[in-house]
């Protein structure tokens, strides 16, 4: 079973350097050079500073500035341990207000298991170095990783609900709208009722595979037992009525000839095709049988592709499990990006000829402008089905899930030493 500890937080003095808002930050790998200077603008102590470095040595950077904030009681920690109710009230891309709420704790480090902690996609190689000499320099987890757990009855979340009554300990309105609200949970009782709520429990990642797998490689280079062990997660609920999934579509460019011939003869045979409007390309959710938007550069004409049987997809997969075998974008994967169109996994993982679109307008826009040449707008997973193929032990293809709103950085820190 997974290890679900409070933590004592390292957080920043928001009586000295606050507000929050000022401070907290997206994750690291969506922000770019103009965003991060915008970020600094507003407080040269945003956690940007640290968690996404610059100059000729940037893990050196953060290294000592991290120390100076703490020398200087710009970031200070807690003398006992909590865990720290969460909450997020936010409009999602389909335009539905909802409220996802979860708790911050540390989490022991493990291997991935059954019972105790599973990822559930395949993960990019770039981005673990990074984070690895990032946590050697600050010895600490700045930003946390999401997961899931199974509490049917919100068991562990009514422990702490009463906390979330009186004011927040730090309020965020991000870029995108969504408000963030954190309440500090250190009376032992509650502690203890959530953490006999998640006895038992097998973990889910849903969102920082890089970061617990870095967790992993940290923890065994310092070796023996001690705060390394553990890592910052924020868990909620699978059963939590403001948990979504959207989906994140696909994009192709580099076609030649034979590849649009394969391409054309793989849609053909498998699928169903109809003609639709821009505004129709994205489909509706559904278990069926694979449904998935397409459009190219030769025509411009949207069409939604069906799949003709779901025998296919079995036949295809015949080595997966039932569940993976109904995964739209492992079926997507196999029959047409990498049998028809020959993408390899290393070309998918390093994004060779291969790209990402968070919703449709952007992969029509892309597709209009020219930068790739054929777009597939995917349904969103269902979240059983995420929990289903990672029970089967099998991780889904990257980005087969699109965790919306993101966790913020720069709201806790956990000390790894």
């Amino acid at each position: 079973m997974a290890d679900i500890l409070p933590l004592r937080a390292l957080h920043y003095d928001l009586a000295r350097v606050g507000p929050l808002e000022d401070l907290a930050a997206p994750p690291y790998d969506v922000i770019d050079a103009e965003q991060r200077a915008a970020l600094i603008a507003r407080s040269p102590y945003n956690v940007v500073e640290i968690d996404l470095p610059v100059g000729e040595q940037p893990y050196e950077h953060a290294a000592q500035r991290f120390a100076k904030w703490q020398a200087d009681g710009v970031v200070v920690r807690d003398h006992e341990p909590a865990l720290w109710a969460y909450e997020q009230r936010y409009v999602g891309p389909d335009g539905s207000p909802r409220t996802r709420r979860g708790f911050f704790a540390r989490v022991r480090v493990e291997e991935y298991g059954a019972g105790r902690i599973r990822p559930h996609e395949r993960t990019h190689p770039g981005p673990k170095e990074d984070r690895l000499r990032l946590t050697r320099a600050t010895k600490a987890n700045l930003s946390p990783i999401f997961s899931l757990y199974s509490d049917p009855t919100a068991a562990a979340w009514s422990a702490l609900e009463p906390y979330t009554a009186g004011e927040p300990w730090g309020e965020v309105r991000d870029d995108d709208g969504t408000v963030h609200r954190l309440w500090r949970v250190g009376e032992p009782g509650a502690i203890e009722q959530a953490q006999a709520a998640l006895a038992g429990v097998e973990l889910l990642i849903a969102d920082g595979h890089h970061r617990y797998e870095t967790a992993r490689v940290y923890a065994e280079e310092i070796g023996g037992e001690g705060e390394h062990r553990y890592v910052l997660m924020c868990l909620v609920a699978l059963e939590d009525p403001g948990l979504t999934i959207f989906p994140t579509h696909r994009l192709v460019r580099g076609l030649d000839a034979p590849r649009w011939r394969a391409l054309d003869s793989a849609i053909a045979r498998d699928f169903s095709v109809v003609a639709v409007a821009r505004e129709q390309i994205a489909p509706e959710g559904g278990d069926g049988p694979l449904e998935i938007g397409y459009v190219d550069v030769r025509s411009h004409q949207p069409q939604r592709l069906t799949l003709r049987d779901q025998a296919i997809a079995d036949a295809a997969l015949a080595s997966f499990s039932p569940a993976y075998r109904r995964l739209d974008t492992g079926v997507l994967e196999e029959l047409l990006l990498k049998r028809a169109l020959g993408l390899s996994d290393d070309d998918i993982s390093h994004l060779h000829d291969f790209g990402y679109a968070r919703d449709a307008e952007q992969a029509l826009a892309l597709i209009d402008a020219g930068e790739y040449d054929a777009a597939f707008v995917l349904r969103p997973t269902p979240v059983e089905q995420v929990r289903e193929v990672a029970a089967s032990g099998e991780n889904m293809p990257p980005k087969s899930t699109y965790f919306f709103p993101k966790l913020l950085t720069g709201l806790l820190f956990n000390p790894l030493t």
